[in-house]
């Protein structure tokens, strides 16, 4: 079952992320960079970054264009959309009839012809997906949800994925947990989803969804569990995890470009570094244990239940070590220009005692650490 199924195939859906609480290493803003690239989605709205963020804290940036010219650009949140160009549609179509001929395609229709590019499962192309994209606000949140809201009126969007992930007791060995909430009953139902229990501190993504809720706009929100001894460096694992999901309830095909190859050097970079580490060693072997033992259990309902309860109680001690792991390229300064370690940018809506509204069922919720 998909999101389709429940919403009619022909439904606008935006996905969206932001860089901040809710985006443990950042799996989710890679995750929506790479389908805005396979997309090749163009910028139809920004919502400026400086009347909801402290730029102290998210700093904006300085680089040169293309031509050499110095440009700054801003912590913006920016919705990308399908935008139609016959010209460009009917050199497409004159390069993929031109290849169904054996004939050689002509000059200027080839670059027309995407050659990685999101589609349906029966390969023609996707024209309803939609992406937001930006920093988490740091003030004047319900102002900035109201902005979203009339975004998805205008636009006439169906139904809004959020994306998010979180440090979790997940060992990098084994395949990133992702899980699905919603309000929505039909979507619940659609795709097998749980409805949100969780009561507590939230993230930007609760007051938004909380805010299209009210407008009876469907909301889905997809986590990823990220495992939380390598919170200082990206991880491309969590993103194939984010996409491999989203191609599920989306029922499309989303190109995965060098993502594979990168989640391999991200698990060998970890292998390396645990190899002559041997008291980090030892913690993911029990994470290993735990998680075996977690699939081993029969029923979803059980097995979430018993990995809840193995970190609440007996492998709590385990977490009380320093078992963090600082990979070589993650030395230098993040992305957002704020220390990996501070719970404030990396951290996720459900870690350190910070989960999102929208996030996960009591019974998936991490231990604090």
């Amino acid at each position: 079952m998909s999101i389709r199924s429940a919403s009619g195939e022909d439904a606008r859906i935006l996905i969206a992320a932001f860089q901040g609480w809710s985006n443990a290493g950042d799996a989710t803003t890679e995750a929506v960079a790479h389908l805005t690239e396979m997309l090749d989605n163009e910028v139809i709205h920004t919502i400026s970054g400086e009347q909801y963020c402290d730029l102290q804290l998210n700093r904006p940036r300085v680089s040169r264009d293309e031509d050499g010219k110095r440009i700054i650009t801003w912590p913006d949140t920016k919705l990308w959309g399908p935008v139609r160009r016959p010209e460009l549609e009917q050199l497409a179509g004159i390069a993929e009839l031109a290849e169904l001929e054996g004939l050689p395609v002509p000059e200027g229709a080839v670059e027309a012809v995407a050659v990685d590019r999101v589609t349906r499962l029966d390969g023609t192309a996707v024209t309803e997906l939609f992406v937001l994209s930006g920093v988490e606000p740091t003030r004047d949140w319900s102002a900035f949800s109201e902005e979203i809201v009339d975004l998805v009126d205008v636009w006439d969007i169906d139904v809004v994925v959020f994306l998010g992930a979180l440090f979790a007791d997940a060992p990098h060995t084994r395949p990133i947990v992702t899980t699905l909430s919603s309000e929505d009953p039909a979507l619940r139902e659609a795709l097998e989803a749980e409805k949100a229990t969780y009561e507590g501190p939230a993230g930007v993504l609760t007051a938004v969804d909380l805010a299209l809720n009210a407008r009876d706009v469907p909301t889905v929100a997809l986590w990823a569990q990220v495992p939380h001894y390598v919170h200082s460096a990206p991880s491309p694992k969590a993103t194939l995890a984010l996409l491999d999901k989203l191609e599920e309830i989306l029922d499309i095909f989303i190109p995965r470009g060098d993502l594979l190859d990168l989640a391999t050097d991200w698990e060998n970079n970890i292998n390396n570094i645990a190899s002559v580490d041997e008291e980090m060693s030892r913690y993911i072997t029990r994470l290993e244990e735990a998680r075996d033992e977690l699939h081993a259990a029969d029923g979803a309902g059980d097995a979430l239940a018993l990995e809840f309860e193995r970190f609440l109680g007996a492998d709590q001690h385990l977490l009380k070590s320093d078992s963090s792991v600082s990979l070589p390229q993650a030395q230098a300064e993040s992305d957002s220009g704020t220390d990996a370690t501070e719970p404030s940018d990396d951290s996720a809506d459900g870690i350190t005692a910070e989960t999102d509204a929208t996030d996960l069922p009591d019974d998936e919720q991490p231990t604090q650490h």
